[in-house]
């Protein structure tokens, strides 16, 4: 044996700690926690009427993986984002098992479609991996379908609902409203229309009409004509991507003035559709206008790294890797059962926000920090970017977290069906 073929075979001795190498006879195996890198899948859509928040969230799992590697990765290990386009339900199932069993990733985060999340929700919980899920709203996901290998980083419609629900009912703009519904046809829209409506009626608004629309609608004017018959006094919106934008712009070339509020609200398709076709008291996640330390520094890097601030994805993209690696780390562990008990007792987590977030362990949902927002007027805005002005945290710095949250009455949530 040369010199070089012992020190090699040394170091696979004391990487190995004692157990076989896969394929090499007579050579001990690296265990897991000796693999290079640590896999980490992202699926999202990259393409289609959702693609455009998808290549944001990308942009957030990327910076973050970067940071986190330069801080020294995850357990003495660097860390190895693999992505996939998960345009439709079908695809995502197929891609969550590929890589789940051929690249043998240890978590996956990421998704936007409610419809694909619980796709890959179901491969996860059959394979026993770990998924974070960064983007999908729909409350079915957090109830019913829940599975304790899955934990929710995007709020859930209720969620979204209560933010600007609160807000409203306080200013007196919910009892006996009359609020017209346009909301996307697909699990995500049937959702929010629903816990949307229970809400408002729970609080005496008056739902007239909602209108289920196809995604990637080109043309409203059939569904604005409609509104402008019933002659409302809120058009809420349930649509999500490119939707969002093409009704916006739609609304404002037809000059109507009825007050427009949503369900849900993604900042991508607002800077899209830009601040002239803007208007009223929506709700966010996250905003690049928070002006605290954490906020900051990520909106700084981020705009520098890709020419432009963060929106909500890429911040729920970006702590999805920051939260995994944080856990990794408290568990001194990659293994799906010691990252479920290490979060599931109420570890606390940075979110760039005012205050820290921790996972409920009944239904997996973070709890966190919601904002009231309103489109600023346009001499007030600094760039094409600057469209919002935050007006409040939801729930208040006094309130408990919870009070956006949905109950177990609500979305009841068992982990052992």
């Amino acid at each position: 044996m040369t010199q070089t073929q012992a020190l090699s075979r040394r170091r696979v001795l004391k990487a190995a700690t004692g157990t076989a190498v896969l394929g090499m006879v007579g050579f001990p195996a690296i265990t897991e926690a000796q693999v290079d890198t640590i896999k980490i899948g992202h699926l999202t859509p990259l393409t289609g009427f959702l693609g455009q928040l998808g290549v944001y969230g990308q942009n957030g799992a990327k910076m973050a993986v970067e940071e986190i590697n330069a801080r020294g990765g995850v357990l003495g290990r660097k860390l190895a984002l693999i992505t996939e386009d998960s345009v439709n339900p079908g695809v995502a199932v197929a891609k969550a098992q590929k890589l789940i069993e051929q690249d043998k990733v240890l978590v996956i985060i990421g998704e936007i479609s409610s419809a694909s999340a619980g796709a890959i929700m179901e491969q996860a919980k059959r394979l026993k991996a770990l998924y974070f899920n960064t983007g999908a709203n729909s409350d079915e996901l957090r109830g019913a379908n829940c599975n304790r290998y899955t934990f929710h980083i995007e709020g859930c419609n209720t969620m979204y609902t209560k933010t600007i629900g609160h807000w409203q009912k306080r200013q007196g703009l919910i009892k006996g409203a009359r609020w017209y519904m346009l909301t996307a046809d697909y699990a995500f829209g049937h959702d929010l229309a629903r816990v949307s409506t229970r809400f408002l009626q729970e609080n005496g608004g008056i739902v007239v009409q909602n209108d289920l629309v196809p995604t990637n609608t080109p043309d409203y004017s059939p569904y604005i004509l409609k509104i402008r018959q019933a002659n409302p006094d809120f058009v809420y919106l349930n649509l999500a991507g490119v939707d969002q934008t093409t009704f916006l712009k739609q609304y404002k070339e037809y000059g109507l003035t009825y007050k427009l509020a949503g369900g849900v609200m993604d900042t991508i398709p607002f800077w899209a559709a830009g601040i002239d076709a803007l208007s009223g008291y929506w709700q966010s996640l996250w905003y690049h206008g928070l002006t605290n330390k954490g906020a900051v520094a990520f909106t700084k890097a981020f705009t520098d790294k890709f020419g432009g601030p963060p929106d909500n994805q890429a911040w729920g993209d970006y702590m999805g890797m920051q939260i995994v690696a944080q856990a990794m780390t408290e568990a001194k562990s990659t293994a799906a059962d010691k990252l479920i008990e290490v979060i599931e007792k109420g570890m606390k987590f940075d979110l760039l926000k005012n205050r820290e977030g921790f996972f409920r362990d009944w239904d997996h949902q973070l709890l966190q920090e919601m904002f009231v927002v309103k489109v600023k007027e346009k001499d007030k805005a600094k760039d094409k970017w600057d469209i919002f002005e935050i007006i409040e945290a939801s729930p208040g710095p006094d309130e408990s977290l919870e009070l956006i949250q949905p109950t177990k009455a609500e979305n009841a949530c068992s982990f052992a069906t």
